[in-house]
């Protein structure tokens, strides 16, 4: 699957596009509660079993990243934005980065 067959598909589950007419704060406040979310999976992985990873916890955090991903797939429909190209865009700007040797430093437009 690719993220434009999963948008297509992940459109069926949003109870706001159904229900009424959700802003886009809702979306981007769910994908930073959901990026919450794996960031405290991460936090109790080292906080209640010392940092080791075991299959059934790296599936917990799995989850949460993929309620990440609908968050993600909701904005980008919301916004009329195409997620596979947002991903082909953001690895482009990476690639960019990586060949001028910017990775590293702060700056959106680096």
């Amino acid at each position: 699957m690719d993220f434009k067959e999963y948008q297509k598909e992940s459109i069926k589950t949003d109870l706001n596009v159904v229900v009424k007419n959700s802003n886009l704060a809702y979306y981007a406040l769910g994908l930073c509660d959901e990026a919450g979310e794996v960031a405290g999976k991460v936090k109790k992985l080292y906080r209640d079993y010392n940092g080791e990873l075991t299959e059934e916890y790296k599936k917990e955090i799995e989850k949460e990243l993929g309620d990440v991903i609908w968050y993600l797939s909701q904005m980008c429909t919301k916004l009329g934005l195409d997620f596979n190209e947002v991903a082909k865009m953001n690895l482009d700007k990476l690639n960019s980065r990586k060949e001028r040797n910017k990775l590293s430093g702060s700056g959106d437009n680096r």
